[in-house]
């Protein structure tokens, strides 16, 4: 993938993907949606977690 961010972002909802955050976490589920500040919402089963745009380092398919 390759372009602006939010294209790639764009690309990547509703596929499986893997948010590496600042602290070395690493949340890994179905990217549902995103904002133009790059805040994330990732759903794994029943869980849903919203991830502030400024803590991400990567986003890997």
């Amino acid at each position: 993938m390759s372009g602006r961010p939010l294209d790639v972002l764009e690309a990547a909802l509703d596929t499986e993907v893997s948010v590496k955050l600042k602290d070395g976490d690493v949340f890994t589920g179905e990217l549902s949606g995103y904002d133009q500040h790059m805040n994330l919402v990732i759903e794994d089963g029943e869980d849903t977690t919203i991830i502030r745009g400024d803590n991400v380092v990567s986003i890997n398919p």
